[in-house]
Formats: C-alpha cells, sequence, structure tokens
C-alpha cells in the first residue's frame, strides 16, 4: 500500500526514448511491483493551477481560484489524497504492494512531486544522450515524420522534443546531484541491457525487495493477465515488443544513425561536461571525433533559456532554477501537513473527516494574504490589458494615417481617370 508520504511508490525518471519501457516491461514481471506502462495524471493535477483555455470556459476563473482563493496546502491536500486513491486502487486489483509511476516527462513538475510524496523511491534512468538522439530519428523515420534533428533542435518554434533533449536532461542531472541519497538511485541503460539480471538485482534491492527468478525475460511472461493489463495501453516503444529480452543492439547504433551535422549540433547544446558528469566521457571523445570538432564544456546557456520559457509558457507550469530532489520538506513539520499523514494512518482521511484545526489569527492572516494575491492578479492583468489596448490604439492610428495619405493620391487617380474616359468618349 502507498502511504501518505510516499511509501511504496516507485517514481522511475528519464527523459524520453531513454529505454523506460524496457526497464518497466521488466520489472512488473515482479510479484510485489504494479507498473503500466505510462501514467502522467500527476501533471494533469498540477495543470488545474494553469490558465489554459478550456472548451467550457473560465479558464481565468479557475486559474485566480487554484492560485489566489484555494490554499496551496488545501491544493497539494487534495491532489495527493487522489493520488493515493489511484495508486492503492491499482495494488487493490492484485498482490503487488509497490507501484511503479514511469512519466517520461516528470522532469516538469520535479518540485509538484516532492511537495506531495517527499519519501517516495526515485529511479533515474540514464542513456547516452546520443543514443537518445538517435532514438528519436529512428522513431520519427519509422512513423513516417520528420527526422531532421538538426532542424529541431535549432529551430527557434517550441518542439517538445527539443525541450526533452536539453532542459529536461539538465533538470534531471541537476534533481539527481546530491550525493549517497538513500531515496535516489541511477540505473544505467548500457549496464541494464548487457547484464540485466544484475542490474535488476540491484534495483530489487534499491526497493527493498528480492530479485526474483527470469523476470527480465519479459517476452516469456506476455501471455500473463498482469502483462495483458500493462501492454493494453498501447503506448511506450514500440521497439520493446519485438524482442523478447533485452539486447544491446541500440547502444552503439548512433554513430551510424546520427549524421556528422547533427552530433555537431546536439554536443554544442549540451557541453562536453555534462557527458563527463553523467559517466559518458568516453562517448564523448567518439563524437567529437566524428564530428571533427570538440565542444565548449558548458552547455549552451541562453539556449536552454529559450526552452524553458517556452516550457513554461506552453504548458503553463513554472519551476525552480537548478532544483535538486528533496526528499525532507520544510513543510512536513507544519501542522496541517502532520495532520495530514496522523489522519491518514488513523483512517479520518479515507472517511473524509480530516478538517484544518490551525487558530483562527493564522486563518485571518491567510485569507488576507489570498485577497491580496488575488488582487494583485487582477491588477496585474488590468495591466496587461491596458498594455494591449494601447498597442491596439497605436496600431489603429498608424493604419489610419496611411488611409490619410492614401486618400489624395487616390482622388488623383480617380480625377486622371475620369479624365481619360471622358476623352475617349469624345472620340466616339
Amino acid at each position: 500500500m502507498v502511504g501518505a508520504d510516499g511509501n511504496n511508490l516507485v517514481l522511475l525518471l528519464s527523459t524520453p526514448r531513454s529505454g523506460s519501457s524496457l526497464a518497466t516491461a521488466m520489472l512488473q514481471n515482479h510479484g510485489k511491483l504494479f507498473a503500466t506502462q505510462e501514467m502522467w495524471f500527476l501533471m494533469s493535477l498540477l495543470e488545474l493551477k494553469s490558465a489554459r483555455k478550456r472548451p467550457y470556459g473560465g479558464g481565468a476563473i479557475l486559474e485566480r481560484f487554484y492560485n489566489g482563493v484555494l490554499p496551496e496546502e488545501a491544493f497539494e491536500s487534495a491532489c495527493r489524497s487522489f493520488a493515493l486513491r489511484v495508486y492503492n486502487g491499482l495494488l487493490g486489483s492484485g498482490a503487488a504492494e509497490m507501484v511503479i509511476d514511469k512519466t517520461p516527462r516528470y522532469y516538469g513538475a520535479l518540485e509538484f512531486l516532492d511537495g506531495l510524496f517527499p519519501r517516495s523511491r526515485r529511479i533515474w534512468l540514464l542513456r547516452n544522450p546520443f543514443a537518445v538522439l538517435a532514438s528519436y530519428k529512428k522513431l520519427g523515420s519509422a512513423r513516417g515524420g520528420s527526422s531532421d534533428l538538426e532542424a529541431m533542435l535549432a529551430g527557434f518554434a517550441f518542439d517538445l522534443k527539443a525541450a526533452d533533449l536539453t532542459v529536461g536532461l539538465l533538470r534531471y542531472m541537476r534533481y539527481f546531484s546530491r550525493e549517497e541519497e538513500p531515496l535516489a538511485y541511477r540505473l544505467r541503460y548500457e549496464r541494464l541491457v548487457a547484464d540485466p539480471r544484475a542490474e535488476l538485482a540491484e534495483v530489487c534491492r534499491f526497493l527493498g525487495t528480492e530479485y526474483e527468478e527470469g523476470m527480465e525475460k519479459y517476452g516469456d511472461r506476455m501471455d500473463s493477465p498482469k502483462a495483458g493489463l500493462y501492454y493494453s495501453m498501447g503506448v511506450g516503444d514500440p521497439f520493446v515488443a519485438e524482442h523478447s529480452a533485452p539486447h544491446e543492439d541500440s547502444v552503439h547504433a548512433w554513430k551510424e544513425l546520427l549524421t556528422k551535422r547533427e552530433i555537431a549540433a546536439y554536443g554544442r547544446l549540451l557541453g562536453a561536461r555534462l557527458f563527463a558528469e553523467l559517466g559518458y566521457g568516453e562517448e564523448l571523445e567518439q563524437a567529437e571525433k566524428l564530428a571533427g570538432i570538440r565542444f565548449d564544456p558548458e552547455p549552451d546557456g541562453a539556449w536552454m533559456a529559450l526552452r524553458a520559457k517556452q516550457w513554461m509558457e506552453a504548458t503553463g507550469f513554472s519551476w525552480t532554477e537548478n532544483y535538486r530532489m528533496r526528499t525532507e520538506l520544510a513543510a512536513s513539520s507544519e501542522p496541517a501537513f502532520a495532520e495530514f499523514l496522523e489522519s491518514a494512518e488513523s483512517g479520518e482521511e479515507e472517511r473524509g473527516l480530516y478538517r484544518d484545526r490551525s487558530n483562527p489569527a493564522d486563518s485571518e492572516t491567510l485569507q488576507l494574504r489570498r485577497t491580496v494575491q488575488t488582487l494583485e492578479q487582477r491588477l496585474e492583468k488590468g495591466l496587461q490589458e491596458q498594455k494591449r489596448l494601447r498597442s491596439q490604439l497605436a496600431s489603429m492610428k498608424r493604419k489610419a494615417d496611411w488611409l490619410k495619405a492614401a486618400i489624395p493620391f487616390g482622388s488623383r487617380l480617380s480625377r486622371l481617370a475620369s479624365s481619360y474616359m471622358a476623352g475617349s468618349g469624345g472620340k466616339k
């Protein structure tokens, strides 16, 4: 059972095309682990706070409600309650004790995840970035889409894949930068496919359970009800089902799949230091040799800032710069969170008996703070509307001035045309 602090919840974190479908296909064969292809639903909870346009209207009203009226503690508590219902509802269908939530783009909501479940176990699946780029190219070609990776990486228009490959990777790198974190585990793709039994045994040890014989041979169990449920979603890597067990075919394929220009473009964006810190120094040397250049040590900061800005504008999310994983939040010492844990353990939360027991003075202060925040947001929106109207008015004035200048010329044309027609008529 998943606890209110995230105990028995496993977050499998990686950027897309890093091999998370393969890892999950093997892990879900374990009797105590439950996994679906991908979940994503925690991101949809966070999205409630964004001012996205909704077909039924009320986007701005909802944004003010979630960000100005509803206390942050109440929002997090509600999201936590919903997530616990989901996770434990999934566990109720079998003998599994832990849930694996594999969602590649959770890099956009790391602060939210830490706030909800600070004691969850987090696995970072690492893979050579050039191999990840090549996997994108292979998938794009298989689906008949564009495989112009250089244009995708260097283009100014927002592309979610470009964000995955750049700011997403950097977010995970900084998030997992603390040494000796007991709730974090680095799982390297190359080692997983080279010796899956040994690597899965280490993962199981990290999760507090024992390795089960044959769990890496996912093809042997595809007919089981549990595997049928896993594959029923039809998402994830479409190439996983082509094999019955891990293989190393794609480890070095990037050197043939990627062009010199693609390697150079991606290496410039990420910088050489990233490869060294992630343990891919040898791959970096090979890439520089193939591209014929030496990459600068640091990533392209301006480009990373642009991609981060585009991501936040597109999703409505925001994040903390250089954010690192937190397993024990300051919020956990606050009465609201402590009471939630106490009520969840006693069963009060399940019966809907949880309530705010804070003193009246604190409640009044919180209400005043929310009111001020709401007024500030309305004022900011009013200023933005004034700016928009001024810009529209200036544009209309420019058009009016242009028309005024064009009218005398138009009148002369009209007189010339009339004279010409009159002259022609006289000749007839």
